[in-house]
C-alpha cells in the first residue's frame, strides 16, 4: 500500500507541466553538484564554475539533473558522468587520508583511490561508440588524456576541492547544460539502466502487478533524521536468513518490486524528503511526509503548517496560513467540495541502515479536515497577551524541537522525550482517538516540577481530558471549556481556582519575587489538605493590606468558589491534579477583574 501510493505520487509528479516541480524522468535523479568542470572542445580546462549560492549560513549548491547514482557501501561502484573529487579527479579525501595515515594504511588508500578513478574513466569507455563520439564525452577524454587533475590546480576553488571533496560533473563550453544532459548522451543514459532492467530476473511486480525485471537493490532513502547520512532503506534482505524458503540470495527477489517500480517509489519518497519540501515536518524521532492522490488540494499546501516543527520564519505569516487552512475546512473548499480523494501520512523513524515505518495513515481528504479542526478545537484555552493564536506557533522557549512535545519534557529538551510518543500523538490527532495517557502525566509532572502551569501545557491537558471524554463511556464528565468555567462543581478545579486567587491577593499585597506558587504549588495540587488552612491563613493576613474595595471583591471571589466545598481531600490522584493545574490557569487568566470591581464597588455605593 505505501509503495504502491508512492508509486502513484511519482506518476503524477513526473507528469506534472511546470518543470521546476516535474520529478526526473527515468534513470535520472536531481543532484546538488557545487563545482562544475568547464571545458573546451579540445579539453582544455577553461575553469571551475562554483554554482553555490549563500542560504542563511551556509552555501547552497544548484541542483543538477544527471545520471542517478549507484548505491555504495564498501565496494567501488561510480557514477556516469559525475562522482566525488576521488572518483572524478583521483583526489583523496583530506578527512579519510589523515586518518589512513595515522592508521598506517596510507597505501591501501592510494591504491583504492586509483581503482575508484579507473572505474570512473571505465564508465565512460563503456559507452555505445557511437555515444562516445558525441563532443562532450571527447573533450572529457581529451581532458584526461592532458592530465586531468593537475591542468586544475590553479583554480580559486581548487583548495575547497582539495578540503571538502565535493561532487563534480562536467560541462562543454559555452554551453548550458552538462555533459551528460546533451540529447545523445542522455538517451544512452536512460537507454543502459533499461537495459539493465531488462537483464535483471523476472518477476511479478508488486506495486503494478506486471511481469517485468525485478530491482536486486533498491536506492537509499535519504533525509530521515538520525539515519545514515548515506541513506538507509526500506525494502533489504542481507541474510539468507530473512528470506523466504527456495529464494535464492538474490536480495530484492524476496520483495520483488519492478526496476521501474523501484526508481518510482524511492525518487518519491527522496523528494519527499528533501529539506527543501514543505511535505515533510518531524514528530518525535520519525521523519514525516505526506501527499495527496491528486494535486492542487490545498491540504498539500497546508497540513504542514499545522503540524510541522518551530521555525525562524514569520509566525504572522504562518499563523496567517493555518487561518487559512482553518477557515477553508470550515467552508468547504479545503477538499474541493468532494473531499473523496485518499491523502496518506507517512512516518519514518531510523533503525541503523534500514527504516522503521512508525506510522501510515491513508484517509479520504475530508476525514483529514476534521482530524486537524478537531485538533485545534481540542488545544484552544484562553491565552495571555503574548501567547501566539495556536499553541503550535509558540517556539519562544523550545526552539529546536516541537513545542507542544518540549513543553512536556524534563528540561524542554527533545532527548528527554519518549520517541514513542510523538507517533503515538500523531496517530490519535489522524485516528480522532484519546491522546497518549503518558503525555497527560508528563504534562502535569511538568507542571508541579516547575510549579508553571503555561499556555501550552494547560492547551495538552484541556486537550488530553477532552479527547478522553470523548472516546470514553464517561459521559457525565464534563468537557472543560476554552476559559474559566464557574459552573464547573469539581473539587480539583476548585482549590485550582482557589489557590490562584490566593496567589493573586498575595500578590496585590506584597508584590514579592516569589509567591505561594513557587512554594507551595506541588503540595497544593496533590495533597491540599496539608497546605490550604496555611495558606487562608496567609490569605488574611494579605487582605488586611489592601484597599477595602479590593479586599471585599476577593473575599466575594473566595465565598463563590469555596460554596459547596466541604473539604480539602488530603491526596488528588495524577487527573485531579491536572483539573487542579486547569482551573488555576483559567482563574489565572481570567481578564475581567477590574470590570467587576467597578461593578462591586458601584453597586455597594448604591447601597449605602
Amino acid at each position: 500500500m505505501i509503495l504502491q501510493a508512492l508509486y502513484d505520487y511519482y506518476q503524477r509528479k513526473a507528469d506534472d507541466p511546470d518543470p521546476k516541480r516535474r520529478l526526473p524522468r527515468f534513470g535520472f535523479e536531481d543532484k546538488e553538484i557545487p563545482f562544475v568542470i568547464e571545458l573546451s572542445a579540445e579539453g582544455k580546462p577553461l575553469g571551475i564554475t562554483d554554482t553555490r549560492q549563500p542560504s542563511g549560513k551556509k552555501k547552497v549548491a544548484r541542483r543538477y539533473l544527471v545520471p542517478k547514482g549507484l548505491k555504495k557501501s564498501v565496494n567501488i561502484e561510480a557514477n556516469l558522468f559525475w562522482g566525488n573529487a576521488e572518483y572524478v579527479l583521483a583526489l583523496p579525501d583530506k578527512k579519510k587520508l589523515e586518518q589512513k595515515q595515522r592508521d598506517g594504511k596510507e597505501k591501501e588508500y592510494r591504491i583504492r583511490l586509483d581503482k575508484q578513478h579507473a572505474a570512473f574513466r571505465q564508465r565512460l569507455l563503456d559507452l555505445p561508440e557511437a555515444v562516445r563520439s558525441d563532443a562532450g564525452i571527447q573533450a572529457i577524454e581529451a581532458f584526461y588524456a592532458a592530465g586531468g587533475a593537475v591542468l586544475l590546480d590553479k583554480e580559486p576553488a581548487w583548495p575547497e576541492i582539495l578540503e571538502t571533496n565535493p561532487n563534480l560533473t562536467f560541462r562543454l563550453y559555452p554551453e548550458s547544460d552538462l555533459v551528460c544532459q546533451r540529447p545523445a548522451v542522455a538517451a544512452a543514459s536512460a537507454g543502459s539502466e533499461a537495459e539493465e532492467g531488462a537483464e535483471a530476473i523476472q518477476g511479478i511486480c508488486l506495486v503494478t502487478g506486471e511481469y517485468l525485471g525485478i530491482q536486486r537493490i533498491h536506492s537509499s532513502i535519504k533525509g530521515v533524521k538520525g539515519a545514515k547520512t548515506s541513506g538507509a532503506d526500506i525494502v533489504s534482505f542481507n541474510e539468507r536468513a530473512y528470506e523466504s524458503y527456495g529464494k535464492t540470495k538474490r536480495q530484492g527477489e524476496n520483495a520483488p518490486i519492478g526496476v521501474v517500480a523501484a526508481f518510482a517509489y524511492t525518487t518519491a519518497l527522496n523528494h519527499l524528503l528533501d529539506y527543501q519540501t514543505r511535505q515533510r515536518f518531524q514528530v518525535g524521532d520519525a521523519s514525516t511526509v505526506f501527499w495527496a492522490k491528486k494535486g492542487g488540494l490545498a491540504i498539500e499546501e497546508g497540513f504542514g503548517d499545522v503540524f510541522s516543527d518551530p521555525d525562524d520564519d514569520d509566525p504572522d505569516a504562518r499563523a496567517d496560513r493555518i487561518r487559512s487552512l482553518l477557515g477553508s475546512v470550515q467552508s468547504g473548499q479545503f477538499d474541493g467540495g468532494e473531499g473523496q480523494d485518499k491523502f496518506y501520512v507517512l512516518g519514518l523513524a531510523p533503525n541503523s541502515a534500514r527504516l522503521s515505518v512508525r506510522f501510515w495513515h491513508a484517509a479520504t481528504v475530508s476525514e483529514i479536515g476534521l482530524a486537524i479542526r478537531t485538533w485545534f478545537q481540542d488545544l484552544r484555552v484562553i491565552r495571555g497577551s503574548n501567547d501566539p493564536e495556536f499553541p503550535i506557533l509558540d517556539h519562544r522557549e523550545w526552539k529546536k524541537t516541537p513545542s507542544l512535545l518540549s513543553a512536556c519534557a524534563v528540561r524542554g529538551k527533545a532527548e528527554n522525550i519518549n520517541p514513542n510518543l510523538a507517533g503515538e500523538i500523531m496517530r490519535s490527532v489522524l485516528l480522532g482517538g484519546a491522546y497518549p495517557a503518558s503525555w497527560l502525566n508528563a504534562a502535569i509532572i511538568r507542571c508541579r516540577a516547575e510549579q508553571e502551569v503555561s499556555y501550552l501545557r494547560a492547551a495538552v491537558i484541556k486537550a488530553c481530558f477532552n479527547r478522553s471524554k470523548r472516546n470514553s463511556d464517561f459521559s457525565f464528565i464534563q468537557e472543560f471549556s476554552e476559559m474559566l468555567d464557574p459552573a464547573n462543581v469539581n473539587p480539583a478545579y476548585r482549590l485550582g481556582r482557589l489557590f490562584s486567587v490566593l496567589e493573586r491577593v498575595q500578590e496585590k499585597a506584597v508584590n514579592p519575587k516569589s509567591t505561594i506558587r513557587d512554594r507551595y504549588y506541588g503540595a497544593a495540587s496533590s495533597t491540599p489538605a496539608a497546605v490550604f488552612a496555611t495558606l487562608l491563613r496567609l490569605k488574611n493576613h494579605h487582605l488586611s493590606k489592601l484597599d477595602e474595595r479590593e479586599a471585599k471583591y476577593f473575599e466575594r471571589l473566595i465565598g463563590e468558589i469555596m460554596d459547596g466545598l466541604e473539604d480539602f481531600p488530603k491526596h488528588l490522584v495524577l487527573q485531579d491534579q491536572g483539573r487542579f493545574a486547569l482551573g488555576y490557569y483559567h482563574q489565572r487568566n481570567y481578564r475581567k477583574p477590574e470590570s467587576v470591581v467597578t461593578q462591586i464597588e458601584s453597586t455597594e455605593g448604591e447601597s449605602k
